[in-house]
């Protein structure tokens, strides 16, 4: 009896060492369930039996690295693991289940960039990010487990030597995803890796000089004005707003593209300029001079007004593009932020000197609820409802704040917005995995000088972009309108020369020097 006792022991502990190992897989495939699926299951289905055996013997690698060290490690040593590896797959699920794609370096920076924008999308994802921590919860669940059984099975050694191997261990896999034709960096780990690669990046160029020379004319604008809204779309704009300044004197281009269906990317390229003609993977819009150089080389003094951020600017403006702005002004103030910035705006044109700003408004970001007054609506009401109110909201008496007693043959404004929305019930509104027509669809208004009203007035109402406002800015400033033209695109009053629109890798990132942009003859998103 006693010789079946012990041979049933070393049975046992085998049985549970087994147990505890499927625990440690099912919790590592919820884990990483995004990765199986695009990297292993779409690789078999496109029948690309390779690329997909790589993919999962990878993930298998490091899942038996992980492995290792949670069941060897002692108690606190496996606390501190399973809690940054916990964050780690957060983001991960978190990113994946709300926009359908695999974190990269271009996509980490995309997140930072729109920290600001946090509290919105808990808002408007409250059931995804719940059902997120959900699985986040069973994964660590399933860790824990697949570590109480294995450590009661079996006496796990250790000692220097393994207490100095694990962790060298725990970050090969990241050297070998950065050196290695090998592939996905797992969701417990790739936080910290795309982390790294963004923390250890060359730092951004220098900005290239204003080579261009303006004219010193008189009857360039005193004060220059870019007012770009948030999330506002253009058909409920033209539905809603367009009939409330319909007496004002104004220049209306129609349906533009915005060059981003994010946020971030459709300012960077506003900002910096693009060559349209001539735009590709290698281009580093962190190189150019920017509008603010021109601006400061024509003699406007520089100003940024930001009403979605209390802290350090946002959108990728990284310190040589910060460094051209001679005022910065933060001006976040809820649900009437976009009429403080009107007034604010209407003082700055009403003043001496000579200026331009760049002016984020608040505008309608998901959640819309949060945007008009509670009760203005009922509170289920249909996602388009809820746009057309905040909307209406926002843009309330907003120009006529803005232009109450100003001499308009001493200003230009130009009003658009950073990107469109997919109001598609269920649909993301905007950076999307797959774009669709409606992200990239935002007005173009512009409030100019009579002369250049006129000049203006032949303007075709459609096959315009947002980065036609970059040349038709520095012709107001005073350069050269053909000049500029060669070298962006052609200004307002003809369309585009090429379409062109960026996705969440706008500039360069990590060791990784291509961007992710598309150009043609097409509007954006089909």
């Amino acid at each position: 009896m006693a010789q079946g006792g012990q041979e049933t022991r070393p049975r046992g502990r085998r049985w549970r060492l087994i147990a505890a190992t499927l625990l440690f897989g099912a919790g590592y495939a919820i884990a990483n369930r995004f990765q199986l699926t695009q990297s292993v299951a779409y690789r078999l289905a496109a029948g690309d039996p390779q690329s997909a055996l790589t993919a999962f013997l990878f993930l298998a690698f490091q899942a038996a690295i992980l492995m290792a060290a949670l069941f060897l490690f002692p108690r606190r040593w496996a606390a501190a693991l399973l809690t940054l590896a916990g964050g780690s797959i957060l983001i991960n699920l978190g990113y994946s289940q709300i926009v359908g794609a695999l974190l990269d370096a271009g996509s980490l920076a995309w997140l930072l960039a729109e920290t600001a924008q946090a509290g919105n999308a808990a808002g408007e994802f409250g059931a995804e990010l719940l059902w997120v921590a959900a699985q986040v919860a069973a994964a660590l669940a399933l860790f824990v487990a697949a570590r109480t059984l294995a450590r009661g099975a079996a006496t796990m050694p250790w000692g220097r030597a393994i207490a100095a191997m694990l962790p060298i261990l725990l970050v090969v896999p990241g050297a070998l995803y950065r050196h290695a034709a090998v592939w996905p960096e797992a969701a417990e780990r790739n936080l910290y890796g795309l982390g790294w690669d963004l923390a250890t990046a060359p730092p951004p160029p220098a900005r290239a000089p204003v080579t261009l020379k303006p004219a010193a004319r008189a009857d360039t604008p005193r004060h220059i004005v870019w007012v770009i809204d948030e999330s506002v779309a253009e058909a409920p704009f033209r539905r809603l707003i367009a009939p409330t300044i319909a007496h004002v004197p104004h220049s209306d281009f129609g349906i533009a593209a915005a060059m981003g269906h994010c946020s971030a990317p459709a300012q960077v390229a506003l900002r910096s300029g693009v060559d349209v003609r001539r735009v590709s993977a290698a281009t580093d819009l962190r190189a150019t001079p920017s509008i603010w150089a021109y601006a400061q080389a024509a003699g406007y003094r520089t100003l940024l007004i930001d009403g979605q951020t209390s802290g350090a600017p946002q959108n990728l403006m990284l310190p040589p593009e910060r460094a051209l702005i001679d005022d910065y002004r933060p001006m976040p103030g809820g649900i009437d932020t976009d009429l403080k910035i009107a007034d604010a705006l209407n003082a700055a044109m009403k003043g001496g000197g000579r200026s331009f700003t760049f002016a984020v408004l608040r505008g309608v970001h998901f959640q819309y609820r949060d945007h008009y007054p509670e009760g203005a609506i009922a509170a289920d009401s249909p996602v388009r409802r809820q746009y057309d109110a905040a909307l209406s909201w926002s843009k309330r008496r907003f120009f006529a704040r803005l232009l109450a007693g100003v001499d308009r043959e001493t200003v230009a404004i130009v009003y658009t917005s950073d990107h469109g929305q997919n109001l598609t019930p269920g649909a993301l509104p905007h950076c999307s995995r797959e774009a669709v027509a409606d992200e990239f669809r935002v007005p173009l208004l512009a409030f100019l000088p009579a002369g250049e009203a006129a000049r203006h007035a032949g303007a075709p109402r459609r096959g315009h972009s947002t980065s036609q406002i970059f040349p038709a800015t520095l012709a107001w400033m005073g350069y050269d309108p053909a000049a500029v033209a060669a070298r962006y695109d052609e200004d307002l009053t003809q369309p585009t020369a090429r379409y062109v629109w960026f996705g969440r890798t706008v500039i360069p990132t990590g060791g990784d020097t291509a961007i992710d942009v598309t150009a043609g003859p097409r509007f954006p998103g089909g």
